[in-house]
């Protein structure tokens, strides 16, 4: 009797127990599949939260701003005023968070007269869509300081960028070619968006299951086919020389502090370090708010001065 008959019409046990086997394998494998792809639909589509205040009454006397992103329609900011001619600093929410829960650090940096602007990114706040984890979200940040160097109230040469996670991704993905970036404050960077899709599912606790991370990475890769030959974030670090780099890592995210300290010490100088006890700002007690703020708010006033302006307004930096 050949092979081929007798897996058609198995006679022996180890055949059977080798069908068995096989069949198991295969629906496991097709279940891992199937199971990816949904948690992956369920992490770059993440729950929106409105972020709306009442413009007229918010302390600060901020505007709201429309701009367009190609490809991805419209977005609209609020823009905080400080000195006039005085750089801007835009703040870039983590995943799952929105430009409303960065309103106590907005005002700790308009307190210093600094120009502050937030806005939501895509499937996030009232905005339609799913999150690339940094790919087309840095076309977004290079959409908002577009249209805010065309005010006369700002100065167009200097902006600096804080983000967490998402935020800094994009952050660093559009500092890394775009010369108006002067100052680069990171919490919880990764060098890497499929490196957020695996703490995605390993927070909803299957992560354990065999090739489970794997798969979804690779449906997230499927979905962002064309930034398949995107190189990692560190690859270009070497750019940013001369360009301030705050790096933020947290002691209670291990893994993504890890992360992070690798891209510290991939990075060329200036570049600092600071290591907190808890992640996400938003989610921090007061008093460790407060000392985040603080901290942020030092490093752009050392490295970007809201004042320099008000002198001279340096010439535009060589494009990169």
């Amino acid at each position: 009797m050949s092979i081929v008959d007798e897996l058609h019409y198995p006679s022996r046990w180890y055949t059977k127990l080798l069908i068995i086997i096989l069949a198991f394998v295969f629906f496991a494998l097709l279940a891992t599949v199937v199971i990816s792809g949904v948690l992956t639909y369920w992490i770059v589509k993440p729950q929106r939260t409105s972020s709306e205040i009442n413009m007229a009454s918010f302390p600060g006397r901020p505007d709201e701003v429309d701009f367009a992103v190609p490809g991805s329609g419209s977005r609209r900011g609020w823009f905080f005023p400080g000195f006039r001619g005085a750089p801007t600093i835009i703040l870039l929410h983590g995943y799952e968070s929105s430009r409303g829960e960065l309103l106590t650090l907005v005002s700790a940096l308009q307190d210093h007269q600094y120009n502050v602007f937030v806005f939501d990114f895509a499937a996030h706040g009232a905005n339609a869509g799913v999150t690339t984890f940094g790919y087309r979200e840095a076309d977004e940040v290079r959409a908002a300081i577009d249209i805010l160097v065309k005010r006369n109230d700002v100065d167009p040469t200097r902006f600096g960028l804080w983000g967490y996670n998402l935020g800094a991704y994009a952050a660093l993905r559009e500092a890394e070619k775009d010369p108006r970036v002067r100052a680069l404050a990171l919490d919880a960077v990764y060098d890497y968006p499929k490196q957020m899709v695996k703490i995605g599912v390993e927070k909803t606790g299957v992560g354990g299951f065999p090739f489970m991370v794997k798969s979804a990475q690779m449906c997230f890769e499927w979905m962002n086919y064309e930034h398949k030959n995107d190189p990692p974030l560190s690859a270009k670090i070497s750019k940013m020389a001369g360009v301030p780099m705050l790096f933020i890592e947290a002691g209670d995210d291990p893994e993504t502090a890890s992360i992070t300290r690798e891209m510290f010490l991939k990075a060329p100088e200036p570049r600092e370090q600071a290591i907190i006890a808890h992640a996400n700002f938003v989610n921090l007690p007061d008093d460790e708010k407060r000392d985040y703020e603080n901290r942020v708010v030092t490093f752009f006033l050392a490295r970007l001065p809201a004042t320099q302006a008000l002198t001279s307004v340096p010439a535009a930096k060589p494009a990169r």
